[in-house]
Order: structure tokens, then sequence, then C-alpha cells
């Protein structure tokens, strides 16, 4: 009669979950991080000239302000 040993771990798996989980925080920081600037160059490009220059930004800079972030 055989007897099989079930107590032992399965090495690695933890080192996977770490992996998938990681993964998976990144991308939802990445989804994240897309819509902060998503939001703020929507929110930039609703004010007029003179409010941008009032902040001191014109039209061409509110992509790189955007990238910035």
């Amino acid at each position: 009669m055989a007897a099989f040993d079930t107590s032992r771990t399965t090495y690695g798996s933890a080192i996977v979950a770490g992996r998938i989980s990681r993964a998976v925080f990144n991308a939802i920081a990445s989804v994240m991080s897309w819509n902060d600037a998503r939001v703020t160059r929507n929110a930039l490009s609703a004010l007029s000239d003179r409010e941008l220059e009032d902040i001191g930004l014109s039209r061409g800079d509110i992509e790189s302000v955007t990238f910035r972030r």
C-alpha cells in the first residue's frame, strides 16, 4: 500500500501569486494615472486663455503638464 504525504506546500506558489497580484496592482495604478491625466487635461482645456495665462500656462502647455503627473 502506498502512502502520500499531502501536508507539503507547493514551493514557489507564493512567488507566482505575488507576481500576479503585482501585475494586477500595476495595471490598476496605470488606469488610475491615465484617468487622472485625462481629468486634468479636460479641466485645463475648459479654461479660457485668460485663465490659463493667470496660472502661467498656455494651450500648448496642457499636454506637457498632464504627462509630468
